[in-house]
């Protein structure tokens, strides 16, 4: 049962104090999953994040579930995901009964502008993170560039992407398999 809590108050605290989506709450991701409780190394994190990116849904909810499931199974992704999820349901509420006497306000869409970005800034500072983690070697950053320049370039879907950069990955692999055979 303590575990389940830990999964439930760690997911809360990536879906209370992080603003932007997905990408943004990769850095608070990290620290809570990987530095703190240990429940993943990096390159599952990262894994975890790509999948989640590619299924329906919400890339930090996916995440949660994914991270929850590992730990606890079922009652893991069911607290994880409650977690993340539940401090923003609570936020919209709120909102929601509000919106309409602050949403002219000056200083309201000032402050929206500045957390905007902020959140830039910190999905920057995660993509340099991935970054290093996961472009190691020349045939990573070929494949890094290919990618980056096709999404700059063409309007295809991600999932495209992801699924050229995963068929790559194998084929770099059984290359580099082939040689030490």
């Amino acid at each position: 049962m303590r575990e389940l809590w830990e999964l439930f108050l760690a997911f809360a605290r990536v879906g209370l104090f992080t603003f932007g989506g997905g990408y943004a709450m990769l850095p608070m991701l990290r620290r809570e999953v990987v530095e703190k409780h240990g429940w993943a190394d990096e390159e599952q994190l990262l894994d975890w994040f790509a999948v989640s990116q590619c299924t329906p849904g919400i890339i930090a909810v996916n995440t949660a579930t994914f991270v929850g499931a590992k730990q606890r199974k079922f009652t893991g992704a069911f607290a994880a995901t409650l977690g993340v999820v539940t401090p923003s349901f609570l936020m919209i509420l709120a909102v929601a009964a509000f919106i309409q006497s602050f949403s002219d306000n000056a200083y309201v869409a000032s402050a929206f502008a500045g957390i905007r970005v902020c959140v830039c800034v910190l999905i920057l500072n995660a993509l340099v993170k991935i970054l290093k983690k996961a472009v190691r070697d020349a045939a990573a950053a070929i494949v890094f560039s290919a990618v980056f320049f096709g999404a700059v370039l063409t309007g295809l879907s991600p999932v495209l992407f992801v699924a050229a950069a995963g068929a790559a990955g194998v084929a770099i692999q059984s290359v580099k398999g082939r040689r030490k055979a």
